[in-house]
């Protein structure tokens, strides 16, 4: 379930209230009159199934709520409610196939958004992968790959291809190349003051490998594990579940595959630059290809789910004995 909390302008009320009442799934339906104070107003609060709130948070916006009054949204974790269930049961389709677009624009429009905790997070987590790869210590790559942020703005690409908002690809688009570019040219400093210390030595780089040699030598299994990646983590944006967001994290390589170009480029390593570049690439494509897709394929299957819910009847109208 969800729960909105909804400031309406006074002569707006009885029609948001309308709308409210019209959408099947909604309960918990809650009228303060003229308690608002900024902006001014009624507040309107209600709770709606997950699988219908997409709907009726349309609906809201159609009425221009979020330009004279304010939508919030918010989870709930725990609805101890008869009449919630039969909201949720009376509301078509499954909630967890239900896609909240305006949630998950909001979600990735503040994960692509290019800010200096950004680029200090794709910086460090650059920097442990170049200490990774030169040790050839697969658990600095692992915990590289869970530091780095650059899944926000490849899904912010991809809701922003299916959802045509092209200021949210742009916004991801700068995000990623200028993040990337600044990662790897600080990485490709310490690379240089690692080696001047001692630290590094361009034979560890050159040398065997085994645990890290796959950040260069891309193969059909890179853009496979990525496209596998891109579509587990677009799921677990649009189904709230975001646990699993550290699994997609640590099963592509595209912040270990700069780490190994920047400190390559550094040491004159052309090959491995080259390898490494390829491999990079072939990630963001994978995950952004993949991420596009599912993004089209939920928004195909839930309308379809929508036009023939559980029971093989549409939603009618909504019933409100008992509420």
């Amino acid at each position: 379930m969800l729960h909105l909390r909804l400031i309406t302008p006074a002569g707006r009320t009885e029609e948001v209230v309308r709308l409210i009442e019209r959408t099947v799934g909604t309960t918990h339906l809650v009228v303060l009159p003229g308690t608002a104070r900024d902006p001014a107003g009624d507040l309107v609060l209600c709770d709606v199934a997950r699988e219908a709130g997409d709907e009726l948070i349309a609906g809201l916006r159609r009425l221009g709520l979020e330009e004279t009054g304010s939508i919030a949204v918010e989870d709930i974790g725990l609805s101890l409610s008869r009449r919630a269930e039969e909201a949720e049961k009376e509301a078509p389709g499954e909630g967890a196939d239900a896609v909240l677009w305006e949630g998950l624009i909001e979600a990735t429009h503040e994960e692509s958004t290019l800010s200096v905790t950004y680029l200090a997070f794709i910086t460090l987590a650059t920097m442990i992968a170049a200490c990774g790869v030169v040790l050839d210590n697969a658990i600095l790559i692992v915990g590289a790959m869970a530091v780095g942020p650059e899944f926000g703005p490849l899904a912010g690409i991809s809701a922003a291809l299916v959802r045509r908002r092209p200021r949210l690809a742009l916004r991801s688009v700068t995000a990623l190349l200028v993040g990337f570019a600044v990662a790897m040219a600080v990485t490709g400093g310490f690379a240089t003051v690692m080696d001047a210390l001692g630290l590094f030595h361009r034979s560890d780089l050159e040398g065997d490998r085994p645990n890290t040699a796959f950040v260069y030598a891309p193969d059909a299994f890179s853009f496979i594990v990525a496209v596998l990646a891109g579509i587990a983590g677009i799921l677990s944006l649009t189904s709230a579940k975001s646990g699993a967001l550290v699994g997609v994290a640590i099963s592509v390589t595209t912040v270990p595959a700069a780490a190994n170009a920047a400190v390559a480029l550094a040491y004159g390593d052309m090959s491995q630059t080259s390898g490494s570049s390829v491999q990079l690439l072939l990630n963001l494509l994978g995950i952004v290809l993949a991420g596009t897709v599912t993004l089209l394929a939920q928004k195909y299957f839930w309308k379809r789910q929508r036009r023939h819910p559980r029971g093989g009847t549409g939603p009618g109208p909504r019933p409100r004995a008992g509420s």
